[in-house]
């Protein structure tokens, strides 16, 4: 059992300080929870509650741009917390069995939107002269297309930071620190209130949980003083090239089962 925690606190540590500085900590912490004997959904739930006292931390660092526009803030954050129910609830109506043969589709798309996260991001300022002709159905677009990363977000999460930096593009954002710092929040949001009906179904493992935070707090606090050490295209190559091998065990692994 101690070499569990051990583990858990080792993949959280290594996740924390990944989502400081790139994202992508899901796909260390989440196939560990699994692999330490966690069902896939309680897995997912777990490492949800884990990873949020991170994003929650670096919320409060955003304080400053988040102030500029209160307004707009708050409805998709309104519109996260909705989406973010949405799919807790799925996750929790989905059979385990269901969910392995979901698991990696949900995988190779947070994969890709990490490993191509940039390009689809020039992608589609290049498209915004676009968008902004049709601005009547541009926002209905918008709304529709951050209600379903809200759902997805709710349902699995990983890379829906990626996706939502792409929709707020798409709404004609260009300066890249507001960008994150909605991103943080709508993140923190959506995580955040799917613990209520996670807690309600009793899915979380609360040992690991807790262990998983102290470790993801702990990395992403450190990574902040050493994260200019490390070259960035290095850590995305890492992050893309863990998010692919695990998509693939789990293809495999849902063909076996």
């Amino acid at each position: 059992m101690f070499w569990q925690y051990l583990l858990i606190f080792g993949a959280a540590f290594l996740a924390g300080g990944l989502n400081a500085i790139a994202g992508g900590g899901s796909f260390i912490l989440f196939p560990v929870l699994m692999f330490v004997g966690i069902p896939p959904i309680p897995a997912n739930a777990t490492n949800s509650i884990a990873l949020l006292p991170g994003t929650l931390a670096s919320a409060g660092a955003y304080r400053n741009e988040v102030s500029k526009d209160k307004r707009a803030l708050i409805q998709v954050c309104v519109l996260g917390a909705i989406g973010g129910l949405i799919g807790a609830v799925l996750l929790l109506r989905t059979p385990p069995i269901v969910f392995l043969r979901i698991l990696p589709y949900l995988l190779l798309t947070a994969t890709l939107a990490f490993a191509f996260s940039k390009k689809l991001t020039a992608w589609v300022e290049r498209k915004q002269e676009q968008f902004a002709r049709l601005k009547q159905l541009r926002t209905v677009f918008i709304t529709i297309l951050q209600l379903v990363v809200a759902v997805y977000g709710g349902f699995f999460g990983g890379g829906m930071g990626i996706l939502f930096l792409a929709s707020f593009a798409l709404m004609g954002m260009t300066n890249i620190h507001r960008m994150n710092a909605y991103k943080t929040i709508l993140t923190s949001c959506i995580n955040a209130v799917t613990v209520i009906p996670f807690v309600i179904a009793g899915v979380i493992f609360w040992q690991q949980a807790i262990i998983a935070a102290i470790g993801a707090a702990i990395g992403g606090y450190l990574s902040a003083h050493y994260a200019q050490k490390i070259a960035p295209i290095l850590v995305r190559r890492f992050v893309t090239g863990v998010g692919t091998a695990m998509t693939i065990y789990f293809f495999i692994k849902s063909w076996l089962t």
